[in-house]
């Protein structure tokens, strides 16, 4: 496999600066990482990114997270590994990453069920760390970016 072209981001370094400063700018909203790395794990499945998969899986791993919750992510309406907050963020993960796949985006349903489990703060978070992980996922698959290559170059620089 080969990637088309460096990811865009890392071509425009005031680009990935930025994609790295609003990553940073929800730390403090009430949003735990276990949350955040479910969100970004499911949207990277659903886009089919294979580099943010094996990114967030492998920081789910290093985080100390369960085998199973891993690996049920995109079955987890079926897995009985989530809590309820889990499964609103889960779902409206889902809503915002298929945004383009129904008449009603993001339901009520989904979003009143998600308002029950975080405060407006947070949920503005949730938001942010949802579109970012689309917008990662994008840049990787347009230019197809190679799963684990990223983490080699990280680590030679």
């Amino acid at each position: 496999m080969q990637s088309r072209t460096e990811n865009a981001a890392v071509l425009i370094p005031e680009a990935l600066k930025a994609l790295y400063a609003l990553n940073a700018s929800t730390d403090k909203a009430g949003l735990s990482r276990k949350t955040i790395n479910l969100v970004h794990l499911r949207a990277s499945l659903i886009n089919g990114c294979s580099v943010c998969v094996d990114m967030h899986a492998s920081d789910m791993k290093k985080d100390g997270e369960f085998d199973e919750r891993i690996y049920t992510v995109g079955a987890w309406r079926d897995a009985p590994y989530f809590n309820d907050a889990e499964r609103a963020a889960l779902a409206l993960t889902e809503a915002v990453t298929r945004i383009a796949d129904s008449q009603d985006p993001v339901p009520d349903a989904v979003w009143n069920e998600a308002t029950k489990h975080y405060d407006k703060k947070a949920m503005a978070a949730l938001l942010l760390q949802i579109s970012l992980i689309n917008v990662w996922n994008r840049l990787n698959v347009a230019s197809r970016q190679v799963a684990g290559e990223w983490a080699k170059q990280q680590a030679a620089e």
